[in-house]
């Protein structure tokens, strides 16, 4: 039970990071949530309370924090977990210093440059090349790099454009710049004198965009889902920049509507995180890749510009997904067992993660620690 064991609550940790459950850490001795009471301090959270995922104790490291510790010993005992050496303070600090610099000089509207790729090299401390940010693991922790991702972002493009991204671009021109977000490639496309036409089916300007915060865009967007922007300019090349994973609407769907010769897609392959299952099977089918760019990318999370060209015939999709354990159809991008198959023999353990289940066998279960698997019994996503 929480709190009857000796030594009081400690946080699970792996590979140097908290494990969490249900969005929130917990006790390396009994799976209970745990939280934090102050540096490296921790407590079991009583049963329905809310967690408190606000408390600055689970904050990441930020510029105000690094400020206001002026010595390694304060920063070290602030943020024991982040396993950092005085030189990752150090740099951290002076990279941080230049990026928010940079970010609170930003102003929607003509770019200045390349404003995204500035800030992605100031973090890298150089000119961010093709590829993962090269940052060493304890000054990415020092960075919060996730955290300085999903920033720059919501205010400016989940993917970096380069000149020689935007050049191969403007050679395939005019463009159709189809879920554009803020506008930001569009923005610099015509900074480069490319005829571009941006769309969204949420401009960020009107405030319901769910990939990036209300504001002022970098080029006007016009409201518009993808497929009724491919039909509306049928004279333009399309662009797709970051299609989100669990919309066909926004990629694939788009995809089928397009008569054009070419593609510009830029973003993960099948296993990156853009695009749907249909929409990559569409590209495997029908399209040939004949120019790819990589372009900098954020650690783990790969980005590419990729040219497709039509094939001359098109092959219909036979590829059907199927149960793993009795081959019936089951739902395109579905995984693992079908419903029939589940309730015939369940598993150990199932929990419901997102749109998929999550299935543990005995053996995964008996082979994971104690204080994992009882928070993982214990969930309220448990099937």
């Amino acid at each position: 039970m929480a709190g009857r064991h000796p030594g009081g609550a400690r946080p699970l940790m792996s590979a140097g990071r908290r494990v969490s459950v249900d969005g929130h850490p917990i006790c390396a001795a009994c799976g209970a949530a745990v939280a934090p009471t102050g540096p490296d301090r921790w407590r079991h959270l009583p049963p329905g309370r809310p967690y408190p995922h606000r408390s600055k104790w689970l904050a990441p490291v930020t510029l105000a924090e690094l400020r206001r510790l002026d010595t390694f010993e304060a920063f070290a005992a602030r943020y024991p977990e982040l396993a950092a050496t005085p030189d990752d303070w150090r740099e951290g600090r002076r990279r941080l210093e230049a990026y928010h610099g940079r970010l609170s000089a930003l102003k929607p509207g003509r770019p200045d440059g390349n404003p995204l790729l500035d800030l992605m090299s100031i973090l890298a401390g150089g000119r961010a090349g093709p590829g993962p940010l090269p940052i060493p693991q304890g000054l990415a922790r020092v960075l919060d790099l996730p955290g300085r991702r999903r920033e720059v972002a919501s205010r400016l493009a989940w993917s970096v454009p380069t000149e020689a991204a935007l050049g191969l671009i403007g050679d395939h021109g005019p463009i159709l710049d189809a879920g554009a977000g803020t506008g930001y490639w569009a923005a610099l496309l015509r900074t480069r004198g490319v005829d571009v036409v941006a769309t969204d089916a949420a401009p960020p300007d009107d405030g319901d965009n769910a990939f990036h915060r209300p504001g002022a865009t970098w080029a006007p967007v016009e409201r518009l889902a993808s497929v009724a922007a491919v039909r509306r300019h049928r004279d333009r090349t399309l662009l797709l920049c970051w299609p989100p994973p669990e919309n066909d609407d926004a990629g694939y769907a788009a995809l089928r509507a397009y008569r054009g010769e070419r593609l510009l897609y830029v973003g993960g392959g099948a296993d990156g995180p853009t695009g749907t299952v249909r929409l990559h099977r569409e590209l495997d089918l029908n399209w040939t890749p004949t120019d790819d760019l990589l372009l900098p990318s954020w650690p783990g999370i790969p980005d590419r510009l990729t040219v497709w060209r039509r094939n001359p015939s098109r092959r219909p999709h036979r590829q059907r997904d199927r149960c793993t354990e009795c081959r019936r159809f089951v739902p395109t991008g579905a995984i693992g067992r079908c419903d029939d198959c589940y309730a015939a023999a369940p598993p150990a353990l199932a929990l419901r993660s997102g749109g998929h289940r999550v299935e543990y066998p005995a053996a995964a279960l008996d082979a994971m620690p104690a204080a994992l698997r009882a928070a993982l019994e214990a969930s309220p996503n448990r099937l």
